[in-house]
């Protein structure tokens, strides 16, 4: 017999959910069977598996330690050798950590080989004692949201199975609102939202935006001037929606790409940036995060905002074009 104790951190997800992650071999109807056999059990009780699993609930798992160990597959103990950054924490909590992303760094590994974000946040959990990979470890920490590498800003990370769950869902229901700052070439005076249709090419791993007609995913971005100098524009923005690329797509396919940005910039003006300021990747940076009301276990962050300061290159730049 296996006992299972939920720890504060895999609260919150339905009880299938759980044993799917303890038994990784197992298929479904299996443990729907032992469900209904009372082969499985919560707190002592028959389950149907539908059930959100509490902090301190008992799973009791009555199976051979051969046919456990089979079905749980080659969770073994591991060392979990993460690495260290020193990373630029904006807020913590129980459930969530907010991270302010330099530019260079992934967010999210593009291939096994790959060191990013997601890792140093693991390392850092590691290490202060938060977290820790095991075969009784079922739940993995993750970021919520991505930046593309050489964005900078902030990167909301989930430390719980509900921190996780609840920023998807504020995500997806468009209530949290993400900003960002930018130097975009060219001089815009007025504030707009625009709409258009985003398509993605997987071979170049670009997007171009349409418009009109309905190809593509149709896509809303806001800005407002924040500073208009000579030859460029600092521009908040706000994502209404959120997709690969977006910001920098649709602020180049008006005629104003992000200065810096060498997959929709003009290589002209970016080369005079980089010759003059050292600018080697977009001025793009996600700069607020304004938080809906939330109820408990949020009240850390519920109606919050956060920034994350403006990194030094882009602060340079700007003084620059004040003083021109």
């Amino acid at each position: 017999m296996k006992e299972i104790i939920v720890r504060e951190t895999e609260s919150g997800q339905r009880l299938h959910r759980l044993l799917s992650r303890y038994l990784t071999e197992a298929p479904k109807s299996f443990l729907y069977r032992m469900l209904r056999k009372k082969n499985i059990t919560l707190n002592n009780k028959k389950a149907d598996g539908s059930e959100k699993v509490c902090t301190g609930d008992e799973i009791r798992i009555y199976l051979s330690q051969e046919t456990y160990d089979k079905f749980a597959g080659s969770r073994a103990q591991k060392t979990g050798s993460y690495p260290v950054a020193d990373l630029d924490i904006l807020h913590e909590d129980e459930h969530l950590l907010l991270v302010n992303k330099p530019a260079g760094m992934l967010t999210q590994k593009a291939a096994p080989s790959d060191v990013s974000l997601n890792e140093y946040v693991l390392g850092y959990l590691v290490r202060s004692g938060q977290w820790s990979e095991g075969a009784d470890c079922v739940f993995r920490p993750s970021v919520c949201n991505r930046l593309d590498r050489n964005t900078s800003g902030i990167v909301i990370c989930g430390k719980s199975v509900a921190g996780l769950g609840k920023m998807a869902e504020l995500l997806r229901d468009r209530s949290m609102h993400k900003y960002y700052r930018c130097l975009v070439a060219g001089r815009l005076t007025e504030s707009r939202s625009v709409k258009g249709y985003l398509k993605k090419d997987p071979r170049t791993n670009q997007v171009r935006i349409r418009t009109e007609g309905e190809e593509g995913s149709l896509i809303e971005t806001e800005y407002r001037p924040v500073c208009v100098y000579s030859d460029s524009t600092l521009l908040e923005v706000r994502l209404i929606t959120g997709r690969p690329h977006q910001i920098r797509a649709h602020l180049a396919s008006l005629g104003h790409p992000v200065i810096g940005d060498p997959k929709y910039g003009v290589r002209a003006v970016n080369e005079q940036y980089r010759k003059r300021y050292g600018v080697r990747y977009q001025l793009l940076h996600a700069c607020r995060l304004e938080l809906p009301e939330l109820e408990a276990p949020f009240e850390a962050v519920s109606g919050k905002v956060f920034h994350a300061e403006l990194p030094a290159l882009m602060q340079a730049v700007i003084k620059e074009k004040e003083r021109e």
